[in-house]
């Protein structure tokens, strides 16, 4: 089974790069795509339907902002769109997916750089967040949770670590937070197969080669513990350029 995480930043200035001509080549189980900055109304989604994917949207109340759909070969037995909390689902952050055997979850967490308010409002999200993921785990003990967590775990997944120390996306408590959730039965897919190697999903855009010059690695697959033997393999798509992210692709047996 493989299944994509990316941020495209815009699905219909993706979709013109050549997004749709790529999963149509590749074939991937389900796709979870953070800040499509869209409604399904303004996508080509007969394009989707003939190419075999069934999608789900949770747009954002405010037009061309944040944004979330997941995209699926098999119809998903149960949607959720959001954490049916007002003040965190008009921004279209959260898709819970069940499949036969397996939950996905796409989320796009929200980003603190703006304020302290929008940071405040981060570790708001992120508690809830938690919440909600651990009654889906008393239901389902085979979880993916995949998306933007706007958060480098630690030095190795950004480089300028120290100039970093006080941004947003770096900041001790929120990391603190992405630590306890391993730490609580959740596992980082990419650094389970990559133990001290250093890969980003994020580059500026003065950066359009993605060196390692100011980039981060803040997009995941964070699985929980019954599927960490099932992982085949992880990988940053570096040379999928549809976006200032990259694509994360995780494989796993789905037995």
């Amino acid at each position: 089974m493989k299944i994509i995480t990316y941020n495209v930043n815009g699905i219909r200035s993706a979709i013109k790069k050549g997004l749709l001509d790529w999963l149509e080549d590749h074939d991937y189980d389900v796709i979870c795509l953070q800040e499509t900055k869209a409604h399904s109304g303004s996508v080509p989604v007969l394009l989707l339907d003939s190419i075999g994917y069934h999608h789900c949207w949770h747009s954002a109340k405010r037009k061309g902002y944040s944004g979330v759909a997941t995209f699926s070969k098999k119809k998903p037995r149960h949607v959720e769109l959001g954490m049916g909390l007002d003040k965190y689902d008009v921004e279209g952050r959260v898709i819970r997916t069940d499949f036969e055997n397996l939950t996905v979850v796409n989320c796009y967490i929200p980003n603190g750089s703006a304020s302290q308010i929008r940071h405040n409002f981060k570790l708001e999200f992120l508690e809830d967040f938690t919440q909600w993921v651990e009654e889906i785990r008393r239901e389902q003990s085979r979880v993916i949770v995949a998306g933007d967590f706007n958060i480098a775990r630690s030095p190795l997944d950004i480089p300028q670590h120290s100039a970093n120390a006080g941004s947003s996306g770096f900041r001790p408590d929120e990391r603190q937070w992405l630590q306890q959730w391993l730490a609580d039965g959740f596992v980082d897919s990419f650094r389970d197969q990559n133990p001290d190697g250093q890969s980003f999903t994020w580059w500026p855009p003065t950066n359009p080669t993605r060196t390692d010059r100011g980039a981060w690695r803040i997009d995941y697959q964070l699985i929980s513990k019954p599927l960490q033997s099932s992982i085949r393999n992880v990988s940053h798509l570096k040379n999928i350029f549809y976006s200032d992210h990259c694509p994360v692709l995780l494989e796993i047996d789905n037995n």
